[in-house]
């Protein structure tokens, strides 16, 4: 019988992409199935995010369960890779000493080596080192579940924002050759995936080598990708506002797979705020690349993040906040209340700004993005959205269920045969609209 690893994923896209290669990887080596009970498994891991506040009490809190399923079972496996893993090691060592594994994102390629290490010589197993882009040297071709697909293309950051953790936890930015991410989305297209999402924590940043040495830019990459038979739709995550060259902007002219969505981070609409983030760019800087944008294709949709509460976010500032989401008229948002990371330069700024302020902000801000999502999704009635059919509706017969250009998903009658297929669409109503929030997803109800 197959051993089974159960991986429990937390924060980022990227994340999701490494869990899914763990999965991957450990099935080419060890024959193991990827289980999603916990209680099955042989081999438990969780794969970490130390963005967000508190990200280490969340990591104990879930080795604390993990830890009574090992004292039933002392040959179950544990293992922890991820951010929190990289910032970490040695405290999680020390504090979940039943722990038998630890990796950083950079090393996961390396799994089926540290499993064997741990049942022959019984000791734990840290590897939290940055050996650049190695790691994707040794994954298997990835497995194919569904018709959408996550790629990653580039590893680490080197913006260094001040409240960032990302070029501490994943190194600085290291771009795939281009032949190796052309070759992967090729196989999965092959697979009968028809939308990728490209990854990386600055991903318009790619910078990848050819084979004769010369770089490939994004907005070059892009148009490669466009060119593979099957692919009908492109996405990526995360931009940053400073990669958001003209070439990339062309690239919705030219491009007609490219989305009519992108997420492209602003943090604050205050250039005091961005200058203390150390952002590098103005909201000045940032709405000329809007402007830009939009009037390269005049249906796109932008959403952004925010950080409320920055040390010392004034009145002033925070207006300034809302009225560049008035002018971008932003469709969704990711926003949240400054948390300190450990070991970056914010972490050491003084604050004069209390809880209660910050969370005040924090509702407004996200009322005034929710009320754009519900105006932008009844916008859509009466309109023609091309529909990537995904999969038979669970809800109710004779429907299925599909991801629209702008991320809404949707839902019409047809039969199977559809799934894994482009359709246009009619909207003609859309329910249940109360239960949008933020970025979350509307259902609608087209008719064909």
């Amino acid at each position: 019988m197959s051993k089974k690893v159960y991986i429990e994923t937390q924060g980022c896209q990227m994340n999701e992409y490494d869990s899914s290669r763990m999965a991957d990887l450990l099935g080419d080596s060890h024959g193991m199935v990827r289980t999603f009970n916990p209680e099955e498994a042989d081999v438990l891991l969780m794969n970490t995010c130390s963005i967000r506040e508190k990200a280490q009490e969340k990591v104990f809190s879930g080795l604390g369960r993990w830890r009574k399923l090992k004292a039933k079972r002392p040959e179950l496996i544990i293992g922890v890779g991820g951010c929190v893993a990289s910032q970490e090691g040695d405290s999680i060592r020390k504090r979940a000493p039943y722990v038998d594994m630890i990796f950083g994102p950079q090393t996961l390629h390396r799994l089926p080596q540290m499993l064997e290490q741990r049942k022959t010589n019984k000791i734990a197993v840290v590897d939290v080192s940055f050996p650049d882009i190695e790691k994707f040297d040794f994954l298997p071709e990835p497995k194919v579940e569904g018709h959408k697909a996550y790629i990653s293309i580039m590893e680490g950051c080197s913006k260094y924002c001040s409240f960032c953790v990302v070029p501490y936890t994943r190194g600085e930015e290291v771009s795939r050759p281009f032949d190796d991410v052309i070759a992967e989305i090729a196989h999965l297209a092959s697979q009968g995936v028809r939308e990728v999402t490209l990854l990386g924590q600055n991903v318009n940043g790619y910078r990848g080598p050819h084979h004769d040495g010369s770089i490939c830019s994004f907005a070059e990459l892009l148009k490669h990708v466009a060119d593979i038979d099957g692919i009908g739709r492109i996405r990526y995550t995360t931009s940053h506002p400073l990669e958001f060259g003209d070439d990339l902007i062309a690239a919705y002219t030219d491009i007609p797979k490219l989305a009519s969505h992108v997420h492209l981070p602003v943090q604050s609409g205050s250039d005091v705020v961005l200058a203390a983030m150390k952002r590098n760019h103005t909201a000045a800087d940032y709405l000329a690349r809007i402007h830009k944008l939009k009037a390269a294709r005049p249906d796109i949709l932008i959403s952004s993040d925010f950080i409320i509460g920055f040390p010392n976010e004034s009145d002033d500032d925070f207006m300034a906040t809302m009225n560049l989401i008035a002018e971008v008229d932003y469709d969704h948002s990711f926003s949240f209340i400054f948390s300190k990371r450990p070991g970056t330069p914010a972490a050491e700024l003084t604050d004069s700004i209390d809880e209660e302020t910050k969370k005040q902000r924090l509702l407004i801000l996200k009322e005034r993005i929710k009320q754009n999502t519900l105006r932008k999704t009844s916008d859509m009635i009466g309109t023609t959205q091309r529909v990537l059919v995904e999969k038979v509706s669970d809800r109710e017969a004779g429907y299925v269920v599909g991801s629209a250009e702008n991320t809404r998903l949707v839902f019409f009658p047809a039969d199977a045969s559809l799934v894994g297929r482009f359709a246009d669409v009619v909207i003609s109503a859309v329910a249940n609209v109360n239960a949008v929030r933020g970025n979350q997803v509307v259902w609608v109800e087209p008719a064909v």
